[in-house]
């Protein structure tokens, strides 16, 4: 048993290709206990995208893990039974198979799989058997979607649209000439330079036999445009009609400084008989996405900002009613964001995911219950729910969704609505936790400078002491409008900081969502204000504590937070802090400015770019590299060369800075990493450095 449990785990190539033949979980903890390590963080499986059937039965999720040696990770996807039982694998590691749904017959499972080279749809028997590849273009495909009539399928593929430079000069082969040339902006974005070519939504007609991509329509053809909407956009941004009619979409149809501008996106519905399309939400100037179609088709739900340029608005549940037309704003007096919004079959209930006090629970809104009765709280635990399926068994609702804590990694739940129980469906990585030293999270309540409260959480070395002394760290949270909840990650994990031996102080300072809508906008214009004296708030209280060594505090965070950790470098005279690590942070306004690639997030928090009000503006005030002189700590540095968000030179300055004024200082940096470390050998070196630096000031 145990060599197919080693599978899950990545320990064996031998054992993952026996996964289809065994369950792959195993209740029989490891011989020995240990405290979490990086090397154990990525042997654990990532649990992700459930998928129930027609008939309410099963559930389809994936399972990835990490091959170590050979620097890639791998998807799995499993089957299992809703009311328990053992976890089937029906793809193997070399399918690296993901986004596995049930045809709506189910009578098939359709996925994406790289088996063929590039990503493709694939479909098999529900078993696992008889494999088939259903697309072959030659460049791949992002996603996939079957009509719930099954008469056509929809995918996503990248097209060519703008002139490459070999199209505008023949005598110049691209294989030699390498330069890029753009009379616009939009030059790059996230970690990619814009080459001229977008997603585009593609609908092609589905028999036993296959599909012909040769007859598939491409219903943006010629629009420089993507859907779903760059980078991180996926399936969740379209919808069919319930009849097979039509397709909802997202797509933010503008170019130039209007595209890095505005958040402005809008749903389309296009009509794939007649090619007629309407923008359903055309009124809306900021974010609109997510289309969810009710049952019966009468209504349709979505997300949706406000207010143009601004991306940390609040996120709201709308209903549109598609024979009026007529749109309501279902959370108008629900002071939280909405996410994942999904129905029930009952076309009256729509379940979704919405953040409160740093946790993010399951709700749900009854349409018709009367005024105060239509959203509902159903869980509310110290816990994370991340991923929301919802699907029928008879007359009942069947709920299932991926929790995370702090101390675990994302595993499956169902839930009751009427009962509000939660039940534990798999065990993917029971095997390495129960070998584990587990970490204490304590949620404490902080006095801020002006009176408020700050939840901060508080997460303990295993086997802690409280007779004995430790060491302490600030963790400062990015976004900068992410709330500091009960997530487990794969990089900023607080319990491998805690196994280390720290004790980690999380605040949720200004800014952050799931404490109302005005304390989230409290930091636009103010990023050296209060949040700042927030964290300072959090620290010291914690650092009264006689279990807390204050001769060793240090401070870490990444994109906000590592704006933060420079920030307060320059803050730090009575020198609190020991020891700083900044990864990914903006250290000089001005020059981020005019290299970052969406204007509307530094133009919305800034107020305007730097040269407006050039003697008294946000840049002057808050900008870290006015503050250099006052640096007097050891400080590492992380920046890679991909991130395109915050721009490898701000780091590159904030090293140079800290070099010449004689502050020890260590640059850690990934030719081949974005804003995040994302490949398992990069990682491991990241956490390697980031605990030696840590270890070498407050040990």
């Amino acid at each position: 048993m145990k060599k197919y449990l080693l599978a899950v785990l990545c320990l064996s190539l031998l054992a993952q290709s026996c996964l289809k033949k065994k369950n792959p979980f195993s209740n029989t903890p490891l011989p020995h206990r240990q405290n979490l390590s990086a090397a154990v963080l990525w042997k654990l499986g990532r649990v992700s995208d459930p998928r129930i059937s027609p008939d309410g039965k099963w559930v389809l999720f994936g399972v990835k893990t990490a091959n170590i040696a050979a620097n890639k990770t791998h998807n799995i996807i499993y089957k299992m039974e809703i009311s328990g039982g053992t976890p089937v694998a029906i793809t193997d590691s070399l399918d690296n198979a993901n986004s596995a749904v049930w045809r709506p017959d189910r009578q098939k499972i359709g996925y994406m799989s790289s088996k063929g080279g590039e990503m493709q749809f694939w479909e098999m028997n529900t078993d696992g058997t008889h494999k088939r590849q259903m697309t072959h273009l030659e460049e791949g495909i992002d996603l996939f979607e079957y009509a719930p009539d099954m008469k056509h399928i929809l995918y996503a593929a990248d097209v060519q649209v703008d002139p490459t430079n070999e199209q505008r000069y023949p005598d110049l082969p691209c294989e030699k000439s390498k330069g890029r040339i753009y009379d616009e902006l939009n030059i790059r974005h996230w970690d990619t330079w814009n080459e001229g070519k977008y997603t585009h939504l593609f609908f092609v007609n589905y028999t036993a036999d296959g599909i012909n991509e040769k007859d598939a329509t491409d219903i943006l053809k010629n629009e420089p445009f993507d859907s779903p909407l760059k980078p991180f956009g996926g399936s969740e941004q379209i919808s069919w009609t319930p009849d097979g009619s039509s397709i909802a979409y997202t797509c933010k149809k503008m170019r130039g400084t209007q595209y890095m501008n505005s958040t402005n996106s809008d749903i389309y519905l296009h009509n794939i008989q007649t090619g007629q399309e309407q923008d359903l939400t055309e009124a809306n100037k900021g974010y609109d996405q997510s289309p969810a179609f009710s049952p019966d088709g009468k209504y349709m739900t979505w997300l949706s900002m406000e207010h143009d340029g601004y991306e940390s608005d609040k996120n709201r549940l709308m209903l549109m009613d598609m024979n009026s037309k007529q749109i309501t704003d279902l959370s108008a007096g629900f002071d939280q964001v909405t996410d994942m919004a999904t129905w029930g079959s009952d076309n009256k209930t729509i379940y979704f995911i919405s953040e409160t006090n740093a946790t993010k629970q399951l709700y749900t809104y009854h349409i018709g219950a009367g005024a105060g009765h239509e959203i509902e709280q159903i869980t509310n635990g110290q816990q994370d729910y991340n991923e929301l399926a919802v699907g029928k068994d008879g007359d009942k609702n069947v709920i299932v969704g991926s929790q995370t804590t702090m101390t675990h990694p994302a595993e499956l739940y169902t839930i009751d609505a009427s009962s509000k129980k939660e039940t534990q469906l798999d065990f993917a990585n029971k095997y390495l936790l129960d070998s584990i030293n587990t970490s204490r999270v304590q949620k404490r309540w902080v006095k801020a400078s002006d009176g408020k409260n700050i939840l901060t959480w508080v997460i303990f070395p295993p086997n802690f002491d409280s007779t004995k002394k430790y060491p302490i760290l600030l963790y400062c949270q990015g976004g900068p409008q992410d709330a500091v909840s009960q997530f487990f990650s794969i990089r900023w994990n607080f319990a491998l900081m805690a196994a280390h031996g720290y004790i980690v102080v999380a605040p949720n300072r200004r800014g952050l969502p799931s404490f109302g809508q005005e304390w989230n906008d409290e930091i636009a214009g103010d990023y050296g204000g209060q949040c700042m004296r927030d964290y300072n708030s959090a620290i010291d209280a914690v650092a009264q504590e006689p279990y807390v060594d204050r001769n060793k505090i240090g401070c870490v965070g990444a994109s906000f937070g590592g704006y933060s950790v420079y920030y307060l470098a320059g803050h730090n005279l009575d020198k609190k802090f020991k020891v700083f690590i900044a990864h990914d942070g903006i250290f000089d306004f001005t020059s981020m400015y005019g290299s970052t690639e969406e204007m509307w997030f530094i133009n919305h928090d800034m107020k305007g770019p730097y040269w407006k009000n050039r003697e008294d503006n946000d840049y002057k005030k808050f900008s870290p590299h006015q503050f250099i002189e006052n640096w007097n700590t050891p400080i590492m540095i992380v920046s890679n060369e991909l991130d395109y968000r915050v721009p490898f030179t701000q780091g590159l300055e904030a090293f140079t800075a800290a070099q010449e004024m004689g502050i020890p200082s260590r640059l850690l940096t990934f030719p081949d990493e974005n804003h995040w470390v994302l490949k398992p050998q990069n990682s491991l070196l990241w956490h390697r450095a980031f605990y030696d630096w840590l270890d070498k000031y407050l040990k």
